[in-house]
């Protein structure tokens, strides 16, 4: 663990570092165009090779997509405690997604003519579920559950295979109770440019949504313009703030909680308070002792994880603006003096009893948001973000006669007699 004092002579460089803009290797960049342009080219051969290639799996073109027996044989395999959790999550999911769904309206413009929006849910999405270490089943109900309330009638579902072929009983419940009407067992870059582009036996999507590696996020970034997409969600990242009134055990938690992601997770704390700090350092020691996936956690600790004693909480406050992280926990004395002051964090969890992990499974909003710097930019997954807007008009002869003069001004100005031309005709001139 990296752990600076405002005093030491290399927390400066080190801060200003924090405020970062998601950027691919070279690397991964030139690999995930390789890879879009062979499924491109080459469909599902290029998907079952890379399958192979990188998961090991073994598919055709018929095993591509999880076939109905499998999802039914997952649904009487996982356990009643499971079915009970996933329907309470997406329970909250739903009920948050309906508040933010946008409503049509209109209304009078200045002329007299009637403007407005309509608002109609995506006809075909396509959801990206992780695999790799763990069965991400949250993240199946996090996005697929918002298209589910949105009214969204397909979601392609595409989440990487075991060498086994097989996808985890739990996700393939989860999926299915979220809505999916179709699944791949496919994963990495090749997975979004099969969902972006479609192949002989897989439809393109409208609009692409999930987490995934840097592969993935590349290949999102690069398919914009064919495919729309959410945002740019990598690996995990937490930053805690605090004051001397935070629980150094439960801050211990939440960061060992976002470390056991693994990978390139990134995880901070920050407080004012030099003996919070301490005894923070103490209790993720302790901690890290009782906890089965110590050597995943310890990789995170050693690479990616920081602590830092500020001047000030205000310094730590703009400290978060500037890093932007996925999730903020943010605990002090004084949470109506500094709460308006965060504007760049994806969520924010508030006091000692708000713990991230009860967000990443069972709150209501999106787990999905963004990270490497990107929430200065994006927002989590939201539920408008699957419905589509249109604009509205509609005149009649008296708003048209009230709008023709500025009509006629606007098409002096660019050159463009045939509008203003188009608007007069209406009125017989």
């Amino acid at each position: 663990m990296k752990i600076l004092s405002y005093l030491d002579p290399g927390y400066t460089p080190f801060v200003r570092r924090l405020s970062r803009r998601a950027m691919p290797e070279p690397g991964t960049r030139d690999l995930v165009t390789q890879i879009i342009a062979e499924v491109a080219t080459k469909g599902d051969e290029a998907l079952i090779a890379f399958t192979k290639r990188f998961d090991g799996a073994t598919l055709s073109a018929k095993t591509i997509f999880i076939s109905d027996a499998e999802f039914a044989t997952a649904e009487k395999t996982v356990t009643a405690e499971t079915k009970v959790a996933v329907a309470r999550s997406l329970k909250n999911i739903h009920a948050f997604a309906k508040r933010s769904l946008r409503k049509d309206w209109s209304a009078k413009n200045a002329e007299g003519a009637t403007v407005g929006e309509r608002f109609t849910p995506f006809e075909r999405v396509g959801v990206y579920i992780p695999g790799g270490k763990a069965p991400l089943v949250s993240t199946a109900l996090m996005t697929s559950g918002f298209a589910q309330a949105a009214g969204v009638p397909e979601i392609l579902a595409a989440t990487p295979c075991g060498p086994d072929g097989t996808v985890n009983p739990a996700l393939l419940y989860a999926l299915k109770a979220a809505g999916v009407t179709e699944a791949i067992k496919i994963g990495g870059a090749q997975a979004i440019a099969a969902l972006a582009l479609g192949t002989r036996s897989i439809r393109p999507v409208d609009r692409i949504f999930g987490p995934g590696n840097s592969f993935v996020v590349e290949a999102k970034r690069q398919l914009v313009g064919a495919v729309s997409i959410d945002l740019l969600p990598g690996p995990s990242e937490i930053l805690i703030l605090a004051d001397k009134t935070g629980n150094p055990d439960f801050i211990a938690a939440d960061m060992l909680a976002q470390a056991e992601h693994g990978g390139d997770s990134v995880v901070g704390f920050a407080t004012d308070s030099k003996a919070l700090l301490g005894k923070v350092v103490k209790a993720i020691e302790k901690q890290l002792l009782t906890l089965s996936r110590t050597k995943i956690i310890g990789e995170v600790l050693k690479r990616h994880t920081f602590l830092l004693h500020v001047r000030s909480f205000a310094e730590g406050v703009a400290l978060c603006n500037a890093f932007a992280p996925e999730h903020l926990s943010l605990i002090t004395a004084d949470e109506d003096r500094w709460l308006p002051l965060i504007r760049t964090s994806g969520a924010i969890y508030l006091g000692n009893d708000s713990p991230v992990a009860v967000g990443d499974f069972l709150a209501g909003p999106s787990h999905t948001l963004p990270t490497g710097g990107s929430g200065r930019s994006f927002s989590g997954i939201r539920a408008d973000q699957f419905q589509r807007r249109t604009s509205i008009v509609r005149f009649d002869k008296e708003s048209v006669r009230r709008s023709l003069s500025v009509v006629q001004e606007f098409a002096r100005i660019e050159g463009l007699d045939a509008h203003g031309r188009s608007t007069a005709i209406r009125l017989g001139k």
